[in-house]
């Protein structure tokens, strides 16, 4: 495992959409997850259940999601968001496409472009792996909180063993082919995916840096300290 510091991980850790067709071995794969484990959790009921999908069972899957995506079969997650963003957090949402399209020499007023960009989402950017974050319905925003601490020490811990992540929504568009290929229970909700492997660094669209807002933007400090 690659000695980082913790400053380092974090900071060096970004979205990657372009990944080397390199299988991860499983030893590595178990060590990642492992590691992961360690995640904090709301009494230690550690709600979060991942399933990991490789080699051919990747291959099916993200071709019936792909078909799905050309057929314009509308999305059916097990979790929507709720109401219109604000303002900043549309900006914020803009920034990020403007910083992918400019790594890509994509246009804005493009649009045929721009929906080619979008669709390598549903083709999971190539990654050999990809992993579906989910919970039992019986839990709500307070377990959902702790699967996202665990997917930020997962893709932590990825960065640690030298691998590459991207987190995706995309990937709980259709939940159903999910509980299908691994013969999940009804009652198990998809919340989101991470495509992960390794980092293919000629592909242009991993140069892709966003900014963060600043930390009186979304921090306050009130009381005295020493």
């Amino acid at each position: 495992m690659t000695a980082l510091s913790l400053a380092d991980g974090i900071r060096g850790r970004h979205s990657i959409r372009g990944f080397l067709p390199r299988q991860v071995p499983q030893d590595l794969l178990n060590q990642v997850f492992e590691l992961a484990q360690w995640s904090p959790s709301g009494t230690n009921i550690q709600p979060w259940q991942v399933y990991v999908a490789s080699g051919a069972v990747r291959d099916e899957l993200r071709a019936q999601i792909i078909a799905k995506v050309q057929a314009n079969e509308p999305p059916q997650v097990d979790f929507s968001d709720r109401g219109k963003l604000g303002a900043v957090f549309r900006e914020r949402r803009r920034g990020c496409a403007r910083a992918l399209y400019g790594a890509l020499d994509v246009d804005w007023d493009d649009k045929p472009a721009r929906a080619a960009v979008a669709f390598r989402n549903f083709e999971m950017f190539d990654a050999p792996h990809v992993a579906f974050l989910c919970m039992n319905a019986v839990f709500g925003p307070q377990a959902a909180a702790d699967v996202g601490m665990y997917a930020q020490t997962l893709m932590l811990s990825m960065t640690a063993h030298g691998l590459a992540s991207c987190a995706q929504g995309t990937m709980a568009h259709y939940p159903d082919l999910v509980r299908e290929t691994f013969d999940m229970p009804a009652e198990v909700k998809v919340l989101f995916g991470i495509s992960f492997g390794y980092e293919d660094t000629s592909d242009k669209v991993n140069q892709t840096r966003t900014d963060r807002a600043s930390l009186a933007e979304t921090v306050k400090f009130m009381g005295e300290t020493t």
